[in-house]
């Protein structure tokens, strides 16, 4: 969550009803425009001299020649997309790092790019198989920025985007032997903080007579606020880059394994990624509401500072009271489906601890159940994020569904069976956006679709059914897109974290690819990681050190080098949220009025609805770039088991 916009829900129901998103107290912690609004010097108007002639701000996009900066699997498709006025085809040319020419041909008008406003022509070069790093690809005089082909582009990728997760973890210390001196930090929010931090918390508001120790899991973004509906996501999607190396022919779990990732527990014998979940886990069993309690099963919604935390701010360094906000619905049933997702994960490694979680999840379902419409407000804003949410038959959805696969009881499946959404492709996976913690829907049936359970040979075909009917959705739009990005908002505008909104799109795509092994929702995959990492409008990779024009100003209360050159800038795997056509921030309004859709973005520490860093972001590009490196040269040969 950003230090100032709560994030109010959009829903998913068939009339497309969206509510706009409350901007908080913008300048609450002490945020100025100042010289961060200013536009970069000599910042070109590149939408004038290659676009289609509309009236833009200024951004300096670099060369017109658009390509994905890292890189292309060597028997993946390889396309990009030049920024052009020219009507008729344009010679391209493909050389190696020697300048070497490897491949030539011509470029295939588009027309006008409606999400971005400019004239493009695309480009293919999918025949060439060498691998290498340093090629270049040049068009009409321009050449793109270098990038690479092979098989084994995307290792430090995944290992980048997972470790984003212990550099934000709560209540360690963040240990300068796994991220290096410049991240490493103190414990934040631990007992010995003031008020003992996390530890020894009070409900905001006197909604409870009571305190409790909430202390561990994941800051959220920005801010250092901890909230369930965020976690819960966050938790399941690194859990089911796990869980799929377990149902999928053909995946190799050892990426992914004991020793492998940046975690301090490496080498107790259970898989890093899941040490990294279960961080997070233990955070949300601990705010389970105890029994003999008021609302005894349900969960605190969240825990953040009572007021805004001023900008910038190392976790340990933040001394405000601490405080626990009243439970809700939405956040008790992403309590038991992520922990029943947790319970049949750790039943091999921790049989306790799976027990444990298996418990919650039950008493979370029954809470819930009996609990169904307590809501969280969207003006509980003060200190944090609201994650308003009045609509909760996804997390309903979702929570039976992880329930049912875990423990098979036939009260969860006929929840499940039930449910208006579960033969609604378009209400499980919605086209405009796609499952975010707002949606959540979709994470059931995934895993309805893939993970062995006692539904019926018919009824597990009807799951499966759904996943490549959104894929094919999916699919289509990517193909539409002369940027190949599977997202196509349905009134054009791009919402607040697009790029994650992509990346799961992408997640549906490829459960569809390995359900089918059809070729398209391989390729659509592909395409959205080349839009995310510099074949897109701006020329931009969206993640920090991956890709030569990379986002390295992201928001975030320590990586604030922008504001504090002692500081450092966000670690490398940081995903920026993206172009957002809403410019809820002073410095996006100011430097982004009248912006295309897919322009609406700039690098800057302050411009939070455009550059905002959260876990639910990074999760999904964790779960894609875990997927890509694992594709190499025997992508046809993945298959759900």
């Amino acid at each position: 969550m950003s230090a100032t916009a709560p994030r109010v829900r959009i829903t998913p129901d068939r009339t497309d009803r969206r509510r706009r998103r409350m901007v908080g107290a913008a300048v609450a912690a002490g945020l100025t425009l100042g010289a961060l609004a200013a536009p970069a010097a000599g910042a070109v108007d590149h939408h004038a001299r290659h676009g289609a002639g509309t009236a833009a701000p200024k951004a300096d996009t670099g060369s017109p020649v658009r390509v994905n900066q890292v890189g292309y699997l060597t028997n993946g498709p390889k396309k990009g997309t030049v920024v052009t006025p020219a009507t008729k085809p344009l010679t391209w040319t493909l050389r190696a790092a020697d300048g070497t020419e490897r491949a030539s041909g011509t470029t295939t008008p588009a027309g006008v790019d409606p999400s971005s406003r400019q004239r493009v022509q695309t480009f293919d070069f999918s025949k060439v198989t060498d691998a290498g790093q340093g090629y270049t690809v040049t068009v009409g005089g321009k050449k793109s920025e270098p990038f690479g082909i092979g098989d084994h582009l995307y290792d430090s990728l995944r290992s980048d985007a997972l470790a984003y997760f212990y550099h934000n973890r709560s209540g360690i210390k963040i240990d300068a032997d796994l991220v290096g001196s410049k991240y490493a930090r103190p414990a934040g929010h631990d007992k010995a903080a003031p008020h003992r931090g996390d530890t020894d918390v009070p409900c905001v508001n006197g909604e409870c007579d009571y305190r409790r120790n909430v202390a561990g899991g994941w800051y959220d973004a920005g801010d250092q606020g901890k909230y369930v509906v965020n976690g819960g996501i966050s938790v399941a999607q690194l859990m089911s880059a796990y869980e799929r190396t377990r149902t999928t022919k053909g995946v190799d779990a050892a990426s992914l394994g004991d020793g492998r990732l940046r975690v301090p527990e490496r080498g107790n014998g259970v898989p890093d990624i899941l040490d990294e979940a279960r961080w997070e886990m233990e955070f949300l069993l601990r705010m389970q509401v105890p029994k003999g309690k008021p609302l005894a099963g349900m969960a605190f919604h969240k825990v953040h500072d009572k007021q805004w935390t001023g900008f910038p701010t190392r976790p340990d360094q933040d001394r405000q009271q601490r405080e626990l906000h009243k439970p809700s619905t939405a956040a008790t049933l992403n309590l038991a489906a992520s922990a029943a997702q947790s319970a049949r994960l750790f039943k091999s490694y921790d049989p306790e601890f799976a027990a444990r979680c298996l418990h919650a999840a039950r008493a979370a379902w029954d809470a819930a159940k009996a609990h169904p419409k307590i809501y969280a407000s969207d003006k509980d804003s003060t200190g944090g994020g609201a994650y308003g949410d009045r609509y909760v038959g996804d997390e309903f959805y979702w929570a039976a569904a992880e329930l049912f696969i875990t423990t098979g009881d036939h009260g969860y499946a006929k929840a499940v069976l039930d449910s208006p959404l579960h033969r609604d492709a378009g209400a499980l996976f919605p086209r405009g956006g796609g499952m975010s913690w707002a949606s959540t829907a979709g994470l059931g049936a995934l895993d309805l679709a893939t993970v062995p359970s006692k539904l019926t040979p018919k009824q597990r075909a009807e799951a499966r059914a759904m996943v490549t009917k959104a894929a094919d959705r999916y699919a289509a739009d990517s193909a539409k897109s002369a940027y190949g990005v599977p997202y196509a908002p349905k009134d054009g505008k791009y919402e607040w974290g697009s790029n994650s909104q992509v990346l799961n799109n992408m997640i549906v795509l490829a459960t569809a690819h390995d359900l089918t092994g059809k070729d398209r929702y391989l390729d659509a995959v592909l395409r959205g990681m080349d839009y995310l990492l510099g074949g897109n409008p701006l020329n931009q990779s969206y993640v920090t050190g991956h890709g030569e024009r990379d986002s390295h100003n992201q928001h975030h209360r320590f990586w604030a080098h922008q504001r504090d050159h002692r500081l450092p800038h966000p670690a490398p795997g940081s995903l920026a949220g993206g172009p957002n056509s809403g410019l809820q921030d002073p410095v996006a309004k100011k430097k982004l009025k009248g912006c295309a859709p897919a322009m609406c973005y700039t690098d800057s520490l302050m411009a939070f609805s455009t550059n905002e860093i959260t876990i639910n972001w990074n999760a999904p590009l964790a779960w894609i770039a875990s997927y890509v490196d694992g594709l190499g040269g025997g992508a046809a040969e993945h298959s759900v088991r």
